[in-house]
This record gives structure tokens, C-alpha cells and sequence, in this order.
């Protein structure tokens, strides 16, 4: 729920009408939480959760050789969260003064059948700021001006142009997400943080008579506000372009029942969408996901070992703290075939009982933070790419992964966008319109092959906390069987 109230007239003295202080590092929010974070504990909650935000978004869109959008947005709020027991409220507000938090405090206290008392206590108060966002707090004035960027993303469009034969549609997009936090809650956690996404896409349609293809790569890194200006647009469109040419005179793949090799970065959107979130906590509570009671358990093939973490470098899901103000670690989900854990924040670590892992992330104040994947990889193998492939008599190559769908407990189908046959362990005819289509807890264990090639890729992941910036990765997999569907 989100409420944008008016100013509260009650004779509380716990926070004062005067306005907050503005910016997210002024030691001030101090004066401010603890009142809150004392109130909600002395109101009978078990544990009080104050998740501050700024931020400020840009997006371009280039269509051929002009720039045809420009969408900036700013933004500032708090999400408030009580939990009682197994049981949560939570409200989000846009209005910052202490009399707008306390009445968002009030309303989520009150869907737990609690009230705020006249005067609070019992509270310690807030332990020395966490500040991660020191060093990063000049990001944003370094990042790209809107000519710069716009110039940029143009010389993409242009790029195409000279790469590309016989294209109908040349388009570019550009996004740069900063986001300021400050999280406080009742068990002792403060910190700040600061965090920037920027990525920057190309797409293409050529067209040739009866003949289409339609192709598009995406790239993205964090926290360097000059990823931009570093960006390759030369051999980002040659390679977008080359897989439209290739994929332009292709034949449709014929339906079948056949081994897979998929090809890595991106190739990991499937073990994502169609494994990683039933190993959030988020499905254990709802029931969805098989995997509940399978700790220690083979759920994969033993030559499967996955990983979730939110500390390599510049990839799209690393955090210095998530939302919830907990530091990230490295997450072994599955080793060697074998269950480990799930991804778990507050609410999963009190209604499942697996410990929080700092996946706890939201789109912004106005959700609830939940156990979501943050980079989350299949890890390299002994093999060769090469080795995969010789391994397969008929198959198909994915070399690069398009859109699909995926059901609530693992049934999903994605198209691929390049796709080659394999006969007699070596690639052959490119093909086009195969659909791969399966179930997670049949085709993990048919993961037989991982190769030694891992990469990772920047990707966007929509939830019951909203749309996040996540990685996926693996390195080449063999698939020793999986449903295609073609023609």
C-alpha cells in the first residue's frame, strides 16, 4: 500500500512536525529513526524496518538516427515494515517529514492489530552508521551528460548502419539508475549505500522479401559512472549484425526430442528463471517450489554446481549491502547435484527457517524487500566448449537466448534467437523458430557437461519485490535432452 498522508496533529512527542533533513548521509536521520524504530518496538513488534530511498533514472531510446525519447525520473520515499511473529505490515510513503513516517508506522503497525503508543522506550538506539556510500557519493555528477550520452548512443544506431545488410529497423536504448539507501531497523542495523546501473542495448530487424530476423544484445555493468564511455559500439554492432545476417536465410529447426548445448553469458537466463527462483525463500513459503524439503538431496546432475552472490566486480546483481542493510556473501546453491540452501531475507529466515543469505532486495521504497537472486551463475567445468559439442551426434547449438516464459513451480519455454544444428559432433546450418520447453526438475538432472568458459551477463528480473538488476552467467552446458519446438 502506498499513502502519501497529510500531517499528523496527535499529541505523541515521539517525533517532531519539523521537516527531515534531505540528503541520506546527514547524521541528522538519526534523531529522526530512533523515535520510530523505539515507537514500533514499544507498540509490540517483534522488529522495525525504515528503508530510505533517493534516486534518479534516465532513459534514451534511438530509432535509426535520431533520438525519439528522453525519460528522466526522480524519486524519494520510505517503505516501513513491522513483523510480529511470522507475520509482517508494511506501508510506503513519499512524504519524508517525521509526522508522514509516523503515520506510515501507525497504518503498518496497525494491520498487525497494534498501536502506537503516546510514548516510547525500551529501544538502545541506533548503533554507528554503516556508511558504504562515502567513497561513491560523487558518481552521479560523474556519470555521462545527457549530450554525451545521447551522442554515444547515436554512434551505436550509426554503427549498424555500416555493419548492418539489408535492416529495416536500427535501435538503441541507454538507462543510467542511481539509487541512494539508508536502512535502519530495531535489531540494530544501520547503513548506508549508493548504488548505479547503466546499460546500453542495440536492436535489429532485416528484412529480405519472405525472409526476417530480429536480434538484440544488451550490456550492462555497475557502480563506474564512465561504463558508458567505455562501451565498444564498433563491436557491439558487428556482432549484432553478423547474427542478423547469419539468421536472416536460416532454415525453421524441426520439432523434436534432442540434446542441447547452450552457449554461456546469457545461456544462464534459463537455469534463472527456471531453477533460481524456486530456490528463494519467497516460493518455500508459498508452497511453489519442489525443492522445499530437498536440503543435502540430488537435485541436479552431479556435474552441476550453482552459485548466487553479490560480489564480482562491476556485474549487474553485486551490492555492498541489499536491502535490507545486510552485507552479500557467496551462496552455494547446488554442489556437485546436491541442494545446499536458498536465498533467504528477514521475512523468509522467520517463516522458513533458513538463514538470511543478503538477498533481500526491492525495486524501490515502495515494496516490500524479498529473497531475490543477485548474481547467480552455473559454475565452469573441466570441459572445452569443443568437448560438448564433439559429444553430440544430432542436436542443436543455442548461441544466444530470446524471450519465454516461465510457470510458478518450473515449467518454462524460451525461443532462441541464433541457433545452429549439430551433426556429428560439429556445427553445421544455422536454424531459426526453435522453442526450448521443459520442467526445472527434469532437466537439471540432464545437465551432464559444463564447460570452462564462464561468463556472466547483465539481465533485469520481475518479482513479487518488482523489476532488479541481476546477473546471469554459466559457461557452456550440455543438455542431454530437452523438448524443441519448431516447425
Amino acid at each position: 500500500m502506498v499513502v502519501s498522508p497529510p500531517a499528523a496533529s496527535g499529541a505523541a512527542d515521539a517525533v517532531t512536525k519539523s521537516a527531515s533533513p534531505a540528503a541520506l548521509g546527514d547524521p541528522a536521520w538519526r534523531s529522526v529513526l530512533e523515535p520510530l524504530l523505539a515507537g514500533g518496538r514499544s507498540a509490540g513488534a517483534d522488529l522495525v524496518e525504515v528503508f530510505l530511498e533517493r534516486s534518479d533514472h534516465l532513459g534514451l531510446l534511438a530509432e535509426q538516427d535520431a533520438i525519439t525519447s528522453v525519460s528522466p525520473s526522480f524519486g524519494a520515499g520510505a517503505g516501513i515494515r513491522v513483523f510480529l511473529g511470522e507475520r509482517d505490515g508494511f506501508v510506503s510513503t513519499n512524504d519524508l517529514s517525521p509526522s508522514g513516517l509516523r503515520l506510515a508506522l501507525e497504518q503498518a503497525l496497525g494491520m498487525l492489530g497494534l498501536l502506537l503508543p503516546a510514548r516510547a522506550g525500551g529501544f538502545d538506539g541506533l548503533p554507528n552508521l554503516r556508511d558504504f556510500a562515502a567513497a561513491k557519493d560523487g558518481w552521479l555528477r560523474a556519470c555521462p551528460s545527457l549530450g554525451e550520452a545521447t551522442g554515444r548512443l547515436l554512434e551505436g544506431t550509426d554503427r549498424l548502419q555500416r555493419h548492418g545488410q539489408h535492416l529495416q529497423v536500427r535501435r538503441g536504448s541507454y538507462a543510467r539508475d542511481w539509487q541512494e539507501v539508508l536502512v535502519a531497523a530495531s535489531d540494530g542495523t544501520f547503513a548506508r549505500d549508493v548504488r548505479l546501473h547503466q546499460s546500453v542495448g542495440l536492436n535489429v530487424l532485416a528484412a529480405d522479401g519472405d525472409h526476417r530476423a530480429s536480434l538484440g544484445r544488451r550490456y550492462g555493468t555497475s557502480d563506474s559512472p564512465d561504463d558508458l564511455r567505455r562501451w565498444d559500439a564498433e563491436a557491439s554492432a558487428a556482432d549484432v549484425c553478423a547474427s542478423a545476417a547469419t539468421m536472416l536465410y536460416a532454415d525453421y529447426v524441426e520439432a523434436g526430442q534432442l540434446p542441447v548445448v547452450l552457449a554461456n553469458r546469457f545461456g544462464g537466463v534459463i537455469f534463472h528463471e527456471a531453477c533460481g527462483h524456486l530456490l528463494e525463500t519467497t516460493q518455500v513459503e508459498r508452497g511453489t517450489t519442489p525443492f522445499a524439503a530437498m536440503v543435502g538431496e540430488p537435485i541436479a546432475h552431479e556435474a552441476l554446481t550453482a552459485v548466487d552472490e553479490g560480489l564480482t566486480d562491476g556485474a549487474f546483481g553485486s551490492l555492498s549491502m541489499d536491502d535490507e542493510g545486510m552485507e552479500p556473501q557467496r551462496t552455494v546453491l547446488i554442489e556437485n547435484g546436491i541442494l545446499q540452501r536458498f536465498l533467504s531475507d528477514r521475512a523468509g529466515e522467520r517463516r522458513t527457517g533458513h538463514a538470511r543469505t543478503g538477498s533481500g532486495r526491492r525495486q524501490s521504497h515502495a515494496f516490500a524487500a524479498a529473497s531475490r537472486m543477485r548474481n547467480t551463475y552455473i559454475a565452469a567445468g573441466p570441459h572445452s566448449p569443443e568437448d560438448l559439442i564433439a559429444s553430440v551426434d544430432k542436436g542443436l547449438y543455442c548461441k544466444s537466448m530470446g524471450g519465454g516464459s516461465v510457470g510458478p513451480t518450473g515449467q518454462f519455454n524460451f525461443a532462441v534467437e541464433e541457433g545452429y544444428l549439430i551433426e556429428n559432433g560439429a556445427l553445421t546450418r544455422p536454424v531459426k523458430g526453435a522453442t526450448l520447453i521443459g520442467d526445472a526438475k527434469e532437466v537439471m538432472p540432464r545437465i551432464s557437461m559444463c564447460a570452462n568458459d564462464l561468463e556472466l551477463a547483465a539481465g533485469f528480473c520481475g518479482s513479487v519485490s518488482g523489476s532488479i538488476f541481476v546477473t546471469v552467467g554459466q559457461p557452456h552446458i550440455k543438455v542431454d535432452s530437452i523438448t524443441v519446438g519448431g516447425r
